[in-house]
């Protein structure tokens, strides 16, 4: 959406508010060289771009200074273009802010649209400043002596198996980096139980006090994985079965080997390659993945399941698949399990404490 047709439209909204007060009091729009520029007074180009530069906290305390702002504030082609602007930008999307609205096109929003979808309330919904806001409230005092009983309670470390492309088409190996970091997630120990015969993965500690296990799962050895890379291969999984005689990689169900410990785990984490440089991505193939492992015959539809939406490296030549694009192709909404996608970077793991924090606390960890 260009900004030709926010302007346009709050254009539209200035005349019609300036035309009403007009016709019911007299007032008349100020004159620019007599009252002096107050921002009420600028053009609506510069009202536009001031309004740009602001988050959507002082946009809503702009709107609430005079019934012209309000009006202004609460045009909803200003918040689809927000919207447009800044979902690629935005760090991570869940399955409770996921823009309930097709974002796509570059037409003005016709009435009906208008009065259907609340474009203003949606960005906030979603914004992940506003959700961190949210979620950051004062917990009440009921709630904040439960947590302090709570702690005295002998825990079960929970476990989360982690599976994807993006552990073995990067250059750089997410999970070496995580092991090689103990400023970011210190280890805890390698416990020796197995499940069926599948290692237990390695402990870590999160925050200094929150214990958890990752299993780490590979679709082959490692020298087939690294023959993939080079080669930019896909391989099929071990980890799945598929249909006899097809050359799809599409499985179709999981391989019985893992039956018990997809049952076992507490959770899962998926690291998809969002590298939008090398090989089609075969989201069907991923998709298919993700919803053998969450299947409900198998465990609780309540387990979550984070995404690490991962490249090598942060760069400036280097661009990434924005996460909610990813959660589209992944048709994670369509999903029962709580889910998140968050971004990650496997050379600097930015990002990754944050999926961790809200992975423990949809797997009933009291953070």
């Amino acid at each position: 959406m260009s900004r030709n047709i926010v302007l346009q439209s709050l254009r539209c909204i200035r005349d019609r508010f300036f035309d009403t007060r007009q016709q019911s009091d007299g007032w008349s729009e100020p004159d620019h060289d007599v009252t002096g520029p107050t921002l009420d007074n600028l053009s609506v180009d510069m009202q536009f771009h001031i309004m740009t530069f602001l988050t959507p906290q002082d946009l809503c305390r702009l709107g609430g200074t005079s019934t012209y702002w309000r009006s202004m504030v609460r045009d909803p082609v200003l918040w689809k273009y927000f919207l447009l602007r800044d979902l690629p930008q935005w760090q991570s999307v869940d399955h409770l802010s996921m823009p309930e609205v097709k974002l796509t096109g570059v037409s003005v929003l016709g009435n009906t649209e208008m009065k259907q979808f609340d474009y203003m309330a949606e960005y906030l919904r979603v914004c992940p400043a506003c959700r961190n806001q949210w979620r950051q409230q004062p917990k009440a005092t009921f709630e904040s002596v439960t947590s302090f009983f709570h702690s005295f309670v002998p825990v079960t470390e929970p476990q989360f198996a982690m599976f994807g492309p993006g552990l073995e088409q990067l250059q750089f190996s997410l999970l070496t980096k995580i092991i090689n970091s103990p400023d970011v997630l210190p280890r805890a120990g390698i416990p020796q139980r197995q499940i069926d015969g599948i290692g237990s993965g390695i402990s870590f500690k999160y925050k200094d006090q929150h214990r958890f296990n990752i299993i780490t799962l590979y679709s082959t050895n490692r020298t087939e994985r690294e023959r993939a890379r080079l080669e930019h291969r896909n391989l099929r999984s071990k980890l799945f079965v598929f249909q006899q005689d097809s050359e799809s990689n599409v499985p179709i169900g999981l391989n019985p080997a893992f039956n018990q410990m997809c049952q076992a785990v507490n959770g899962f984490i998926f690291v998809a390659n969002v590298e939008t440089e090398g090989s089609d991505r075969n989201w069907e193939e991923q998709s298919a993945h993700i919803r053998i492992m969450l299947d409900p015959v198998v465990g609780s539809v309540s387990r979550p399941i984070l995404v690490l939406s991962c490249v090598s490296r942060e760069a400036s030549d280097r661009h990434r698949i924005p996460c909610v694009t990813v959660a589209n192709h992944l048709q994670l909404s369509s999903l029962s399990n709580p889910w998140m996608v968050q971004n990650t970077a496997a050379e600097t793991l930015t990002g990754l404490l944050d999926g961790i924090d809200w992975l423990l606390g949809n797997s009933g960890v009291k953070l």
